[in-house]
């Protein structure tokens, strides 16, 4: 049985960008292209009605780029369930109320019991210090908390 990944925004936007100036974002981006394919062989890969809302933002062609990137994918719905754990999450101080969205990214996923959160999110998903606390929090509420880590984190070394 493969494991279950649930893909974060910024992981989509990553691979379907136009190329970057920024020489961090230009690895990122590269990463994300390379891994892609295995990803897609190795996992059991998931989004969410969330992940489609942001993909869809933003430049109509760019949209188009990123929505084909996630044909065929799952797209886990933002039940009731995951929108309090988010709530619960933000009046925990485990993430300002502005990042609202980061919180259901996390909540649906632990919602839904994925193995890993895929994310290129430093700041508010994949956060050394927040990913303890969210840890902690996620099973003081009954859930396992799933891995969250960039794509390079998930496989190491890639082609």
């Amino acid at each position: 049985m493969k494991q279950k990944v649930y893909i974060e925004t910024s992981v989509v936007s990553y691979l379907s960008g136009r190329l970057s100036r920024d020489i961090v974002i230009v690895g990122r981006q590269e990463i994300t292209r390379g891994i892609w394919p295995l990803l897609i062989e190795r996992f059991d890969c998931y989004i969410s009605a969330l992940v489609r809302e942001e993909v869809e933002r933003g430049d109509p062609d760019a949209a188009g780029s990123r929505l084909a990137a996630l044909a065929g994918m799952t797209a886990l719905a933002i039940s009731d369930e995951a929108r309090d754990l988010a709530k619960a999450m933000i009046r925990n101080r485990l993430m300002p109320p502005r990042f609202a969205e980061d919180a259901l990214h996390i909540a649906i996923a632990a919602v839904n019991g994925m193995d890993y959160v895929l994310t290129w999110n430093f700041r508010h998903i994949n956060n050394v210090q927040i990913k303890v606390k969210i840890e902690s929090f996620l099973e003081s509420y009954g859930y396992e908390p799933p891995l969250v880590c960039s794509p390079e984190e998930l496989f190491g070394e890639w082609p």
